[in-house]
């Protein structure tokens, strides 16, 4: 870095001088080159005292300095094309730097080229392709030789050896360098050569010149100038009809002169041989080998094939030969069976003779071996017809009916008549479509429903069924009534049929008394073409209710009066009074009628014939009976539940007529006395009754127990009192509380003992003593400052609820008299 520093500052303060010296490379080390000191000016006796040294950017150190004589002289040989490779000019370099004072001088070293460089090729060996087919006159470009020296120490001429199909030509470029070429003055034939050798030498222009060679080797590509050509025009062989795939039937070879691709020999068959053919056989591309690769037709015995052989060329060239095979024939075929033309399914109406199928049978042997025999079963309606050549015709021969065979799966059966025979069979199957010729059938040609009157509207009654033996279209029914009328009206205003499942429903409430039976017809009717149907009697028996109450014809009154009979006075016993007739439009049981005698004035006066309905006297007439009688009957069917009807009928006992017929609304005679009214009440005032006088008894019989109990303990019972020593003893205040906002019926009770708390009491308080000052009366008289003494002992308190108590407080008889105290209803407010 101090050297760099030292080498600025003289380049910026002191440059003395500047030396060229010219030296050639490779000049030996210690050679002279010249006298620095003497060609600087310098002092060479000074160079070693000021510190001279010399300064390159080279990483060799090619020059060097005495230091006494100042003599340059070389100090490694130095090889130009290594320092400066390809430059025109070649320089070195150097400065010296003297101190003392501080100097800087310029050497530069001009290296001059010696030719010890012989020119060279970058490959040892070049190669060249010429197609054979090229004309005399085209050119190859031919690789420039390198040499390392300049000037005319570098490459100046190229020579080529003498050949007859080649000569060198120098081109020059737009630069100004030359280039060799290499120029065809005759056509090659690579069947006669087809390599040359040549031998391309560079010269350069040095003294004593140098050269350098390379081989060139020239290859004559191939032209796909010959046809590969057979061995034979005509290959012969024959093979078996049943000969494998893969056997072996002929090899056929061929040779071309050409190389490469195009000396390259393919096998195939020729477009002219026939597609089938090139399915029976095969050919190996590469060997020639003919093998079998499918059955062998032996519809022709003997076999013709073209055989290419084609060549790999760029154009590629062909020859054929032809080959002829002969087929050995073997019974190896049986009869093919083919379904030409298929009728199916065929109808079932056919007639016999109808043609179903059209068959082709075959057997590709030839001769006895493809002679074929066709046949089907015997129990079959149909039949085998011979038609044209190889053909058949299957044909009915009878009558076919799909509802009882659907279908017939036929069996064709054609053997060969070689030997040993070969059999093939084929299954058809031959559908038989239905046709319409199968009308509906019902399970009865009539059926009886039976229906109650007044059943609701919509109402199930009955659901036809029929069923077709036909199939889809043929065998789907609908149901439809046939139009007829039931009394005077549309069938369709009383009945609907469902169209699906012939379900029959009532489209109104029937009425036994008005229709009792009627009759129609439900028609079954297919989809097909034309349609089929058939019809089904329904009969309908309508089932009488007892819905109509039995109708009174006589006795009729007028304007809603009693019908009025009159019966002489004096009528004998059983003397028809009247006959009561009715009528019930029911039937049967609902309309058996029955006569019942509900009321009469008089039961003992009249009876009623319960069939025939005759009202007739049960015994002679009196004069004391009454004049007038009224009799309520009761006519009743036997339907469930029974109806019925009354009438009400005036007896009349009179001889004549009487010009106005009284009343019979009201007989005359005193209402019953007892009635179900009165008999309640009797019956609930004498329960009552008895309960109270009951708890009276019971009232009275506490009271003696109560008294008894007292008298046992020593209380007091009723007038009973306390003694007048125990007055003392036990003494309780009553007394009103001044200025109290109780009403006048509240006590306040205060004392000792078993009353140990205060209470206030509602009650009601009577006294009795002789010389007490205190009156009788409610206890609200009692004057505030009055005091009542009462004994304890005297007290009975009784809990009758958990609220409420029942005091007695009474005192024995003492000498002031006696007294009487009962706080009733006690109620504790506290």
């Amino acid at each position: 870095m101090r050297v760099y520093w030292m080498v600025f500052c003289l380049i910026c303060c002191t440059v003395k001088g500047q030396v060229v010296y010219s030296i050639a490379e490779g000049t030996d080390r210690g050679a002279f080159v010249g006298n620095v000191a003497k060609d600087l000016g310098i002092n060479a006796a000074a160079l070693s005292a000021r510190k001279f040294r010399m300064i390159t950017g080279s990483s060799k150190q090619y020059f060097n300095i005495n230091a006494t004589t100042g003599v340059l002289s070389v100090n490694e040989p130095i090889d130009r094309e290594q320092l400066c490779e390809l430059k025109s000019t070649c320089l070195l370099n150097y400065e010296l730097v003297l101190e003392n004072p501080l100097e800087l001088y310029r050497m530069e070293f001009k290296v001059l080229d010696v030719n010890d460089n012989s020119p060279s090729f970058p490959l040892s060996e070049y190669h060249v392709s010429v197609p054979e087919f090229l004309s005399p006159g085209a050119r190859f470009a031919l690789p420039n030789a390198q040499d390392l020296d300049e000037g005319t120490n570098g490459v100046q001429n190229y020579i080529l050896n003498p050949d007859e199909h080649f000569h060198l030509e120098m081109q020059m470029r737009g630069d100004g360098s030359v280039y060799p070429e290499l120029v065809l003055k005759k056509a090659l034939d690579r069947e006669q050569q087809a390599t040359h050798r040549l031998v391309l030498t560079a010269e350069d222009g040095g003294d004593p010149p140098r050269s350098g060679d390379v081989p060139v080797i020239v290859t004559v590509l191939d032209t796909n100038d010959n046809a590969p050509e057979f061995e034979q025009s005509v290959y012969r062989a024959s093979v078996l009809e049943n000969s494998p795939s893969g056997t072996l039937v002929v090899q056929v070879h061929a040779t071309d002169l050409d190389e490469g691709p195009n000396g390259e020999v393919r096998y195939s068959f020729s477009n002219a041989t026939a597609a089938d053919l090139q399915q029976m056989f095969l050919i190996h591309p590469h060997t020639g080998e003919v093998t079998v690769s499918g059955d062998l037709a032996v519809q022709r015995p003997l076999l013709e094939m073209l055989i290419e052989a084609r060549d790999k060329g760029a154009f590629a060239l062909s020859s054929t030969a032809k080959l002829l095979v002969e087929i050995t024939d073997v019974n190896n075929h049986g009869p093919e069976i083919t379904i030409a033309s298929l009728s199916n399914p065929i109808p079932e109406d056919a007639v016999p003779g109808t043609v179903i199928a059209l068959l082709s049978i075959v057997d590709k042997d030839p001769g006895e071996n493809g002679k074929v025999t066709c046949q089907i079963p015997d129990n079959l309606p149909f039949q085998l017809k011979p038609s044209l050549e190889n053909y058949y015709s299957l044909v009915t021969s009878g009558l076919l009916d799909r509802e009882l065979i659907s279908g017939y799966n036929i069996t064709i059966t054609a053997t060969d008549l070689g030997s040993p025979p070969i059999t093939t069979q084929q299954t058809l199957w031959v559908q038989i479509s239905d046709v319409n010729d199968n009308p509906p059938v019902f399970a009865a040609d009539t059926f009886d429903v039976f229906v109650e009157e007044n059943n609701p509207l919509g109402a199930f009654l009955y659901q036809v069924s029929a069923s077709d033996l036909d199939i889809g279209e043929n065998g789907q029914i609908s149901y439809t009534l046939r139009n007829s009328t039931v009394a005077g009206s549309a069938l369709t205003s009383f009945l609907s049929v469902s169209l699906v499942n012939g379900s029959i429903y009532a489209k109104r409430a029937f009425d036994f008394e008005q229709l009792r039976s009627f009759h129609f017809q439900v028609e079954a009717k297919d989809n097909g073409s034309p349609a089929l149907s058939a019809a089904m009697t329904v009969n309908v028996y309508i089932s009488d209710q007892n819905d109509n109450a039995p109708a009174i014809l006589y006795p009729i009154g007028q304007n809603g009066s009693v019908a009025v009979e009159v019966v002489p006075r004096l009528a004998d016993e059983d003397y028809l009074v009247t006959k009561v007739v009715a009528d019930d439009e029911d039937n049967a049981e609902n309309a058996w009628l029955s006569y019942h005698l509900a009321h009469s004035s008089d039961s003992t006066l009249f009876r009623l014939a319960p069939h025939s309905g005759e009202l007739r006297t049960t015994r002679s007439l009196r004069s004391t009976d009454l004049l007038k009688h009224k009799v309520v009957v009761v006519v009743r069917d036997h339907g469930e539940p029974p109806l019925s009807s009354t009438v009400t009928v005036g007896i009349l006992l009179a001889d004549t007529l009487p010009q106005a017929l009284p009343d019979f609304d009201d007989n005359g005679e005193p209402p019953p006395l007892l009635n179900a009214t009165n008999i309640y009440l009797i019956v609930s005032l004498a329960c009552v009754s008895f309960i109270f006088t009951v708890f009276l008894l019971f009232l009275a019989i506490a009271r003696l127990c109560h008294c008894w109990a007292c008298h046992r303990q020593g209380c007091c019972c009723s007038i009973c009192c306390c003694s007048a020593d125990e007055y003392e003893k036990y003494r309780y205040s009553v007394h009103m509380l001044p200025s109290s906002h109780l009403p006048p019926d509240m006590l306040e009770v205060t004392g000792m003992g078993k009353l140990t708390h205060t209470y206030l009491y509602r009650a009601s308080v009577g006294l009795g003593l002789e010389n007490s000052n205190i009156p009788n009366g409610d206890a609200g008289n009692v004057p505030s400052s009055s005091r009542l003494q009462v004994p304890g002992p005297c007290i009975q308190v009784q809990q009758i609820q958990s609220d409420r108590l029942s005091a007695v407080l009474m005192a024995n008889s003492g000498p002031a008299g006696h007294y009487r105290v009962m706080l009733l209803g006690l109620d504790p407010v506290l």
